[in-house]
């Protein structure tokens, strides 16, 4: 198995870093609408449906995120990875938003 030197690692740092720090940039960004919104950790706020318009905007302002980040793959294809994990969560919120999910809560309704 072929080892990697410190020439490689300077040869893979130029490509490493962006991924990296568009990674962290989106890590934060999440868990900072976490705390805003009021959920108990990340994947309880991407999981959930927006229940309010500001967490739609919220979604929206997401995918299109993710957007960008897809689009800049097409000049730098690695970014494209990035790009795709803003793009589904913020994408699903908008379809569950569009198709009304999340408005209701099912818990509070009687068997009548």
């Amino acid at each position: 198995m072929p080892q990697i030197g410190i020439p490689e690692l300077v040869l893979l740092a130029p490509v490493l870093a962006p991924i990296v720090l568009f990674a962290v940039l989106i890590r934060r960004l999440v868990r900072r609408r976490t705390k805003r919104f009021g959920y108990a950790s990340a994947a309880a706020y991407l999981r959930a449906a927006p229940r309010s318009d500001a967490e739609k905007r919220d979604a929206a302002d997401l995918a299109l995120k993710g957007v960008s980040c897809c689009v800049l793959g097409l000049i730098f294809p690695p970014v494209v990875l990035v790009g795709l994990i803003p793009l589904f969560y913020g994408g699903r919120k908008l379809l569950y938003a569009s198709m009304g999910l999340g408005l209701v809560d099912d818990g509070d309704q009687s068997d009548a």
